[in-house]
Order: structure tokens, then sequence, then C-alpha cells
């Protein structure tokens, strides 16, 4: 039993790469939930990874080997063009997953995820780490004092140097890390985003062969813009992993360094002491919450689609050079998921939305 007297959950993560072993520790370390399973296509590096967690559990190559161990939910760290199949599985297993960011590597794939989550009942959700600070839950409160927001700003510089997938791919800023700031916006905002033009590049000493810089400037409902600058070989200057943050509205100017400094034109400024649960610590703890009360997190897939949108509009844009409409991108999305090979009752639910914005939920806006 933990403090609160609920058992544990019993998890089988799925995954067991880098990210999978940050996983593995913060399972481990929780009271919450018990590790009772470890799956990877390299059952070696699996066993490898559950011996350098210090945890008793079994190893398996996939997911349904580990069906055995009586898991009540599954995390899955796999690499995300593995996401769709894994959490699929997992559903209509009767398991609710809490999935790694980004959902999936393509809009259509995570509208057949939601579609999938509605159809067996089950809680699927996106673990958006950055979303779990309480610096960041201060800066909502703050924007929430401004009235009317006109514009919010994210500028984010850092040089990391990652090595493997990442150096490959074409746009490695916009689809493997920008999706925080978007999502963020989205919460911030408490709104949805309605149109996109994004322009990005790749500086000529960049160790990256796709674009690593960009800016994007989104059109939000109300007419707030929403404005992205970053880089991902900006040396000398680095910022916050979160980037840092300013809001101007119509009752002033909020700024927030991405770590624990807010301040406020209204308020002035306060350093937020860190939180008992944030980043995945944080998803971790919202999805067991979601799970005991039986209700679904703002996390959840569904919930998640538009800030998935944001970077496939984000990219579409800097690829056309034209403005894309993220409405119209979501229902495009949704015909190219109505032709995916899947489930009966995936097509089901699918064909019963009509429309990809009717079955999806909206932000809603924090007030004062």
């Amino acid at each position: 039993m933990n403090r609160s007297g609920a058992r544990p959950l019993r998890i089988v993560q799925v995954g067991a790469g880098a990210m999978g072993v940050a996983w593995l520790r913060i399972l481990a370390e929780s009271g919450d939930v018990e590790l009772v399973g470890v799956a990877d296509l390299d059952t070696d590096r699996a066993a490898q990874a559950v011996r350098a967690v210090g945890v008793d559990a079994e190893v398996g190559a996939s997911l349904s080997e580990l069906l055995a161990t009586g898991p009540d939910a599954v995390v899955n760290v796999t690499i995300p063009v593995a996401h769709t199949a894994v959490n699929v599985e997992a559903l209509f297993a009767g398991l609710p997953v809490l999935c790694e960011k980004p959902a999936a590597p393509t809009l259509a794939e995570a509208l057949v995820q939601a579609a999938a989550a509605e159809a067996t009942g089950r809680l699927l959700m996106i673990s958006q780490s950055r979303r779990y600070f309480a610096a960041l839950e201060a800066y909502r409160s703050r924007i929430a004092e401004l009235g009317p927001i006109g514009l919010l700003t994210t500028g984010f510089f850092r040089a990391p140097r990652f090595g493997g997938f990442r150096d490959e791919m074409e746009q490695p800023l916009l689809v493997d890390m920008a999706i925080h700031a978007f999502d963020a916006a989205r919460h911030l905002l408490g709104a949805e985003p309605v149109s996109v033009g994004c322009e990005s590049w790749n500086p000529p000493w960049s160790w990256y062969r796709g674009d690593a810089a960009a800016t994007a400037t989104f059109l939000f409902e109300e007419g707030t813009r929403y404005v992205f600058t970053g880089s991902w070989c900006a040396e000398g200057a680095e910022t916050s992993w979160n980037g840092e943050w300013l809001a101007s509205g119509a009752q002033g100017t909020a700024t927030w360094d991405g770590e624990d400094r807010v301040t406020s034109s209204a308020g002035g400024a306060v350093d937020v002491p860190r939180g008992d649960r944030e980043q995945i610590a944080g998803a971790l703890a919202e999805f067991v919450a979601a799970l005991r009360a039986g209700v679904e997190p703002p996390g959840a897939i569904a919930g998640n689609v538009r800030s998935l949108a944001m970077v496939e509009a984000a990219v579409r844009s800097a690829e056309t050079g034209e403005r894309v409409e993220i409405d119209a991108l979501l229902d495009r999305a949704y015909h190219d998921a109505l032709s995916h090979p899947v489930r009966e009752e995936i097509r089901t639910r699918l064909e019963s939305w009509g429309t990809a914005t009717a079955a999806l939920p909206r932000q809603r806006a924090v007030t004062s």
C-alpha cells in the first residue's frame, strides 16, 4: 500500500532505451505503482535496464509476452513510429496507457489512437512532461490576471549534441522539441490555435542534417498571436529547456524564465519552489490519479491532438511557404485516418465522428 492506502498499480513498461531508463527510475521510486514487467525488442537491453534501477521485474520482447504478469496499465516509451501499434494492443487488452510524446509521427495515426481509446473505453494519456512545473502553473495564474492577451512568445535556444536519429531528422527542432512549447502555449492561453505561418532553416554551422532553427507565428482564438522562435544549435547563451516566455495583455506583462522566476507587472517577481512531482513524475502522478478517480485528464489523447497538429501545421507551412489552417489540417488527417487499415471497432468509432474537429475537446481559459 502507498501513503493513500491504495494498492499500487501494476505497470508494464514497453521500451528500454535511454528515455526508457529514465522512466524506469521514476516508476521504481514511485509508491503509486509497482513495475512488474519491461518489454523491448532487445531483451538484453531490457534486462540490463531492470538491473540498473534495481527492481524485480520480468523481461520480454513484447507486451503480449508480459500480459501474464497481470498489469493494471502500460507505460509506452518506444520510438514514435511504434506508438500506435503498442497503444492499440494495450487498449484492446483492456489496459490504460501512459505514452511518451509525440503520440504518433502523423496526425492521422494520433486520431486512430483517439478512436481506439474511445472504442475500448480505456484511458490513453500522452506524457507532455513539460506541463508539470509548479512555476508554469504560477505563470498561468499571472497571465490570467492580465485580461485579454495580445501576444505570447517563447524564445528557445539550446545547443545539444545528441547524436543518433535527431541529427538525421528533417525538422529536429519542430518535430522533437517544439511540441513542448506549443502544448504549453495552449495550456497557458486556455485557447486553441487557428492557423500558423512558419519559416525554418539550418544555420551553416549546424551539426544537424535538417532544419535546426525556426520561427512560427500562430493565430489563436480571440486574436492572440503566439510566436515561437528557437534554435538547437545556439551556443553561448542558452535558455532553459522550457525556453523563456513573455505574455503581453490588456493589463500588463508577465514573464517566465523557464525555471523558477515568474514576474508580472501586476504582482512583481517571485521565485516559485519546485514541486514534489515535476516533469515525467508529474505525468505519472496525473495518470494514476485519473485512473483512480475515473476521470479523463487534460493529457488524454483527444486533448493532446491539437498540440501535435500545431507541429504538423508548422512543418507544412515551413515546407510550402504558405499559412496553414489548423482545423482544415485536422480534417484532412481525419480522412487519412479513415483510409488506414484498422480494427473494425476503430473504424466504426472514426466514422461516427463525421469530422475530427467535432470529436476533439477544447482548452478552457483560466480566470483570475
